[in-house]
């Protein structure tokens, strides 16, 4: 049980109550009793009514994430295992798991570890100090529920190099946990097959949560001159290969980005179709319009231009001059598939940066539909927790006639 007390000051704590999971620095009024960071602490109201257990880190400005809001709940072995498996078990129903995200953070009720499944291969993302310490016992009991429903997982490789980990006053690390294996693994999705860099791809490897998006575009792809701007390792455009398009550019700033796509392309026999070049995408787009190009179908998946509310300016700037080049590259008729990975840029916002933008080039747009994140990445209806944070547009582009 925990030894120390987190209180809550009056008025504070309205995310926590409307069914978030922070704790801010500025929310606490007192921590009685003895702790480390890392540990457990119990969580009260200002006049001691019980809102759950958590697990408390001082370093950081959110000091308490939430493991449970009941106030008899022991975060054990046996609790951390009803986790995983109802997080499993979620998964089986609602999405394709040969390869997908398994635990994802606070959606999962297990605040701050990120594990992602490819193939046989489990890849671990952990940023928050007390999930750290609960991380090989989260895997063990991962392992465990997978081998019920026969799947044995070759080895497990952990990314928790990214940069908040500083803010937990933990250090960045990235390695095997447990038995080495080749960290490129074959995956295939949506009848695409791909080659994962677990140990030198973006995040844990591969963007998972774009899996159905990809899908999406299919069926605007065969027989069509399609653009890929932002193309990662190319899984948009191997889609739309892979849909029949005449032909497919994908492009990308990452020299080894690029690489990766054109061995995925080799792995899919496409490539004499799907072609990839290593560019900047807002360099190259005005260089292809006045070049006179044109394209069916224009893609555009870039990262995300912010990760913080203080640069959110700037960042529409970013996402309103790519759609305008975008828009002015796309034929007559021909259709636009646009997104924003950042939890900070609201749909709202996107909404009206592509409006603006259409409106400077004086194209129409007809939306054909939104979509988000992939359901292995849920959206937990709650405070402001970052899991809602991916919107995706496809649009019909019709000049002003």
């Amino acid at each position: 049980m925990e030894s120390a007390v987190v209180r809550i000051k009056k008025g504070e704590g309205r995310s926590l109550k409307a069914g978030g999971m922070w704790i801010y620095d500025n929310e606490i009024d007192t921590i009685k009793g003895d702790y480390v960071n890392g540990d457990m602490v119990f969580v009260e109201d200002f006049d001691g009514y019980p809102l759950g257990h958590g697990f408390i880190n001082t370093n950081s400005r959110l000091t308490v994430r939430m493991m449970s809001r009941k106030k008899d709940t022991v975060v054990d072995d046996d609790f951390l295992e009803m986790r995983v498996r109802a997080a499993w078990e979620y998964r089986k129903t609602t999405t394709d798991t040969s390869s997908c995200r398994l635990i994802f953070g606070e959606a999962d009720f297990l605040p701050g570890i990120v594990i992602d499944k490819f193939s046989d291969v489990l890849v671990v993302e952990s940023l928050a100090l007390g999930i750290d310490r609960f991380k090989p016992v989260i895997l063990d009991k991962l392992k465990k529920v997978l081998a019920e429903d026969g799947i044995q997982i070759l080895g497990v490789y952990e990314r928790s190099d990214a940069k908040v980990r500083l803010q937990e006053g933990m250090e960045r690390f990235k390695g095997f946990i447990g038995d080495p294996f080749d960290t490129k693994v074959e995956i295939v999705e949506n009848n695409v097959h791909y080659l994962v860099d677990v140990k030198d791809g973006q995040k844990t490897g591969f963007f998972l949560d774009q899996k159905y998006n990809r899908l999406a575009i299919q069926r605007l792809c065969a027989g069509k001159r399609v653009l890929d701007c932002f193309t990662h390792t190319g899984s948009f455009a191997l889609n739309a290969g892979l849909a029949g398009a005449s032909s497919v550019l994908g492009v990308d700033a990452s020299e080894l980005g690029v690489a990766q796509a054109e061995e995925n392309a080799a792995l899919n026999g496409l490539s004499d179709t799907v072609k990839f070049r290593c560019a900047d995408v807002f360099e190259l787009l005005p260089e292809l319009e006045r070049q006179g190009e044109k394209f069916d179908v224009v893609i555009l998946d870039p990262p995300a231009f912010t990760k913080s509310r203080s640069s959110v300016k700037n960042a529409v700037k970013g996402y309103r001059e790519i759609n305008l080049r975008g828009m002015k590259l796309v034929k007559d008729g021909g259709y636009l598939a646009t997104c924003s990975c950042s939890h900070f840029m609201t749909p709202e916002l996107f909404e009206k940066t592509i409006r603006e933008a259409a409106g400077n080039v004086h194209k129409r747009l007809r939306q054909v539909e939104y979509r988000t994140q992939a359901p292995d990445h849920p959206i937990l209806w709650s405070g402001d927790e970052t899991s809602y944070y991916l919107k995706f547009f496809i649009f019909q582009v019709c000049d002003e006639k």
